[in-house]
């Protein structure tokens, strides 16, 4: 909202997380499915002087490869990603902690961003970090991709339910009455 003047418990938890990060040498990806949220973030880690790469889906491609190999090579510990221009075509070995700002609703194109990091010639440990407001619809969202989850391994597995999700579940997912 563009009028709106009051804080972001989201904003201020990731924050904290970086300085904790970058106190302990730590270096992040972090994906947003909002440029504007990207922009905001990036606003915030500037008034902090924690320097950023910033990449979006307008970033020339030349522009891309160099600051994947300066994050790489170590030269700035912060990464801001769009998640649709970031979620493929990247190597990040260079990153040993992920976070996922905002949730989609296919937890297949968070897979993908989270997979830049965990690529060949890692050699550390990722941790990733989904950001999720209490109370809020990316709980439901969040419910919602780990449903998805489990029907996937049980496809794969040969186990799963041969019946859908039913109205009942539909609605719990999206937080709906019962009429």
């Amino acid at each position: 909202m563009d009028d709106y003047n009051g804080t972001s418990g989201k904003l201020e938890q990731l924050i904290e997380l970086l300085h904790q990060a970058v106190d302990n040498n730590r270096h992040v990806l972090i994906f947003s499915q909002f440029t504007s949220m990207l922009g905001i973030i990036e606003d915030h880690l500037q008034q902090a002087k924690l320097p950023t790469y910033v990449l979006k889906g307008d970033t020339k491609p030349k522009d891309r490869l160099a600051m994947v190999d300066a994050f790489n090579a170590g030269e700035k510990s912060i990464f801001l990603i769009s998640l649709k221009a970031g979620g493929t075509g990247l190597n990040l070995t260079g990153a040993d902690m992920v976070i996922l700002v905002d949730l989609w609703w296919n937890p297949a194109v968070e897979d993908q961003a989270t997979a830049r990091a965990h690529r060949i010639g890692q050699h550390h440990q990722v941790d990733v970090y989904r950001l999720i407001t209490q109370g809020t619809i990316e709980e439901q969202i969040y419910k919602l991709q780990e449903q998805k989850r489990d029907l996937v391994d049980q496809i794969l597995s040969g186990t799963q339910n041969k019946g859908a999700l039913t109205e009942d579940e539909i609605r719990e997912i999206l937080g709906i009455e019962a009429e």
